[in-house]
C-alpha cells in the first residue's frame, strides 16, 4: 500500500509551525517595527490564508502562496494605520527586532531602519524580501506578485538610494592602496 500525500490541511499546519517566526520578522520589517502590529498582520494572514485553503490551487509552494496574503495583510494595514494617523497623532514606538542581531552599532541600525522606512513600498518589500529574509528574486516576485524583472528593477533602484543615503556609513578602508602597479 502506497503512503498517501499529507492533506492541504496537514501542510499548513506544518507551515504554520515552521514558518511562523519567518512571517512575525518579515511582517515586522514591513510595517515599520512594531511588534504588536506585526504579530496582528501575521496571525491575520494565518487565518486568513487558512480560510482560503480550499481556493490553493497550487501554482505556487504553499510558503510562497501564504507570505503573498501576508505582504497584503501588512499592506493593508499600512494604509489603515495611515487613516487613523490622519485622525489620530501617533507616535512610533522604538520597539526591538523580533530576531535582534547583538552586534552593530545601534544608531546605524536606526540610520538603516530609517533608510529603508523611505523607500517607496514595493522597493523597500523587494529589498525586505531579498536581502533580509533571504527570499530568491523568484520567490519574492511571487510574494510581491510581479514579474523578476519587475523586482529585480525595484532592488536596483533600492540599493543605489540606500547607497546615496548611506554613503558615509559605509566604510571604505583607506590603507588599502592600489600598490599592484
Amino acid at each position: 500500500m502506497a503512503s498517501q500525500e499529507p492533506t492541504l490541511e496537514a501542510r499548513f499546519e506544518s507551515l504554520v509551525a515552521t514558518h511562523r517566526d519567518r512571517a512575525v520578522r518579515l511582517a515586522w520589517r514591513l510595517v515599520g517595527g512594531d511588534e504588536a502590529a506585526a504579530e496582528d498582520v501575521t496571525q491575520d494572514a494565518f487565518v486568513s490564508a487558512y480560510r482560503s485553503l480550499d481556493r490553493f490551487r497550487g501554482d505556487s509552494k504553499l510558503d510562497t502562496w501564504f507570505y503573498r496574503i501576508l505582504v497584503r495583510q501588512a499592506y493593508s494595514y499600512l494604509r489603515w494605520r495611515k487613516v487613523r494617523e490622519r485622525f489620530v497623532r501617533v507616535d512610533p514606538d522604538d520597539a526591538l527586532d523580533p530576531a535582534p542581531r547583538p552586534e552593530g552599532d545601534p544608531v546605524l541600525r536606526a540610520r538603516i531602519a530609517g533608510s529603508l522606512d523611505s523607500l517607496p513600498c514595493n522597493q523597500r518589500d523587494a529589498f525586505v524580501l531579498v536581502h533580509m529574509e533571504d527570499f530568491t528574486v523568484r520567490e519574492a516576485a511571487e510574494i510581491m506578485g510581479k514579474a523578476p524583472g519587475t523586482v529585480k528593477s525595484h532592488l536596483h533602484r533600492a540599493l543605489g538610494k540606500l547607497r546615496v543615503q548611506l554613503e558615509d556609513a559605509l566604510e571604505t578602508p583607506t590603507e588599502v592602496a592600489s600598490d599592484d602597479g
